[in-house]
């Protein structure tokens, strides 16, 4: 399992698409936003350069992992090449696990190059604050590794990429990443896992401890998306 990983991880960061949608893209965004904002707040009062720093890096880190995962295990699929994998000794919760392992890895550069312009541009954290909110964002990402995986067995090669903008751009939209979620969106956006995703950032913020209810709505997800990506595999498994 751990030199499919190493492949996996070598195969995306090696494709050119990965580099300018996961890495360039938010990047780019994220100077477009903090100059919309001239270097003010968002609504709340927190600061517009902290508050798209990680909304930009959550949206790069999401969009790494279901656009790589889905769409390749789908062509996979179609070529063939998870079938030949069933005849070895790979068992199949393996090879799922070695997919989300090795999408929420490369989600690493996403979070950092947007990190990186933000402590460029004036954002100020504690050591531990840039730590723990790193770690957060990328163990966050497995929610979503999870997700393209799912949705890798649910859609045909065809379909996969639509479906995944699609809802890629709908949790986004819903989820506080390009404006703050406020008022009675709120009570529809606690079922977003992009939302929950972007709340994981709110203990970096002075006197406001980590979001729990977060953590467990985002523990939620991972077990249903993780459970649906299995059935999906064996349903998979048992048409082949």
């Amino acid at each position: 399992m751990t030199t499919l990983i190493q492949l996996e991880i070598m195969r995306t960061l090696r494709n050119k698409r990965y580099l300018l949608v996961s890495l360039l893209y938010p990047g780019l965004l994220y100077v477009f936003f903090i100059n919309a904002y001239h270097g003010g707040s968002v609504a709340g009062g927190t600061p517009a350069k902290s508050y798209f720093m990680v909304s930009m890096a959550t949206f790069g880190a999401v969009g790494a992992v279901l656009s790589n995962s889905a769409q390749r295990i789908s062509l996979e699929r179609k070529s063939g090449w998870v079938r030949q994998l069933r005849l070895t000794a790979l068992p199949g919760r393996a090879y799922t696990a070695a997919k989300i392992a090795s999408c929420a890895v490369t989600t690493l550069p996403a979070i950092a190059v947007v990190f990186a312009i933000g402590a460029v541009e004036g954002v100020r954290l504690s050591a531990a604050q840039w730590g723990g909110l790193g770690l957060a964002l990328w163990l966050g990402s497995f929610v979503f590794a999870a997700l393209g995986v799912a949705l890798g067995y649910a859609a045909a090669p065809d379909s996969v990429q639509p479906i995944v903008m699609i809802i890629y751009m709908l949790m986004a939209l819903f989820g506080g990443t390009w404006f703050p979620v406020t008022g009675s969106m709120k009570s529809f956006a606690r079922f977003n896992p992009v939302y929950l995703y972007n709340q994981l950032a709110t203990f970096t913020q002075p006197g406001h401890p980590l979001d729990t209810v977060a953590v467990g709505g985002l523990a939620g997800f991972l077990v249903v998306f993780v459970a649906v990506a299995a059935h999906l595999y064996h349903k998979d498994t048992k048409q082949a």
